[in-house]
């Protein structure tokens, strides 16, 4: 099916309203709705009528908010970890880590810890064995990328080791791992797992030392949630103006601006 700027425009203030929504920051929003709308326009030929054409489109724009935002996290706890072994007294317990590194659950927890293009360099070169120009090319970035790729994976694996031990004492004979709950506390809000889950669920919060807060923290947030609609959170005429004229640039083969 075809799509023209005017049947992608037309979605402009819903797809702005819910960036708005998630990001709180009304010039990402609107970055967010003119990325969609372009993206949409190349792509049109992806969309099935069989799905409302809104949704399609926050499909779109939830898809480049998370892009976004693994990009910003990753830079984040990158920033954090390479801190931190810049500073001259930090240092880790060398035995203590490697200890929790040969258990496999401990060593798997670290893992998922570390960004995913970090966590990628590391276990293709120090588990599948390859050198770090087959890694670079496979993930087609430069041989310096790649072996930063790789000296901060395992910088941040042994940070993660290192700041999980207090975490793993804390969490001595409690029943379900905690994102195993975690995972679940959704639908344990919803009313929606079985009771065997329910009950290991709640088990588990009642003697968590830091899951009760999070979950306590959603029921108290779902209750709010529904104030964040607000039908008067519509995109502004100019930078509507701006998008739409973006689209049509775009449309005819032009710069997008």
């Amino acid at each position: 099916m075809g799509l023209d700027a005017d049947d992608l425009t037309e979605h402009l203030d819903t797809i702005y309203r819910y960036a708005l929504g998630v990001t709180r920051d009304p010039d990402l929003a609107a970055d967010v709705a003119q990325d969609t709308v372009v993206r949409a326009l190349e792509r049109g030929g992806q969309y099935r009528s069989d799905a409302p054409l809104a949704h399609w489109l926050i499909r779109i724009a939830h898809n480049l908010i998370i892009d976004r935002a693994r990009r910003a996290d990753r830079e984040v706890l990158v920033e954090v970890v390479e801190q931190d072994w810049r500073d001259d007294s930090y240092t880790v317990d060398a035995a203590a880590v490697v200890e929790r590194a040969a258990t496999r659950a401990e060593l798997l927890d670290a893992l998922a810890r570390v960004p995913f293009i970090y966590r990628s360099a590391v276990l293709l070169h120090d588990v599948e064995g390859l050198r770090v120009i087959d890694i670079a090319e496979i993930t087609g970035v430069s041989l310096p990328a790649a072996k930063q790729r790789l000296r901060r994976g395992r910088m941040a694996l042994v940070s993660a080791l290192a700041a999980g031990h207090q975490r793993r004492l804390a969490l001595e004979g409690v029943p379900m791992p905690c994102w195993d709950a975690r995972q679940h506390v959704s639908d344990y809000l919803d009313g929606d797992l079985d009771a065997d889950t329910a009950t290991l669920v709640a088990t588990h919060l009642a003697v968590c030392p830091t899951c009760p807060p999070l979950y306590a923290a959603l029921v108290g947030v779902n209750g709010e949630l529904g104030r964040l609609r607000d039908p008067d959170s519509v995109i502004a005429p100019a930078v509507e103006a701006r998008i739409r004229a973006a689209v049509t640039a775009s449309g005819s083969g032009g710069p997008a601006g």
